[in-house]
């Protein structure tokens, strides 16, 4: 979109604060998201442990850590931040069900994955109008 583009999207008109806050807690995000990407794609002892744990191999360690980057990088950039918080929103569905059903002595964690997808369903739900708009695009 240039300059003199005007978005044709039927997004709420938020305030500067909202936006502002609304990124300030996509940048968080994706930091949290990058930070646990980088510990299970470069073999930290624990995520091995913990992959071990689950059961399904190593390879999942590398796809969980994979779709976490990338859900980082899409909370980052404005047209994928609603699709990116989406993915997450299902990724984090994923790890909290894990948590409390095939890792022992997790439950504790799972209280985290659901406050971060708590947290990811607000940014979906505020960008929503910005992801049907990607989605019509991508149906033409």
């Amino acid at each position: 979109m240039t300059t003199h583009e005007v978005r044709t999207t039927d997004a709420p008109h938020r305030s500067r604060a909202l936006t502002v806050a609304l990124w300030v807690l996509q940048v968080l995000l994706a930091a949290v998201f990058l930070s646990a990407a980088f510990t299970k794609l470069s073999g930290d002892p624990a995520q091995v442990e913990g992959f071990e744990a689950i059961g399904f191999g190593q390879w999942f360690r590398y796809l969980t850590g994979a779709c976490e980057l990338a859900g980082a990088i899409g909370l980052l950039v404005p047209r994928l931040c609603g699709l990116a918080a989406i993915a997450l929103v299902g990724l984090m569905v994923c790890a909290t069900l894990t948590n409390l059903f095939l890792i022992p002595g997790m439950a504790a964690v799972a209280i985290l994955t659901v406050a971060l997808g708590a947290l990811l369903g607000l940014v979906a739900r505020a960008r929503w109008a910005d992801t049907r708009e990607l989605l019509a695009r991508l149906r033409r």
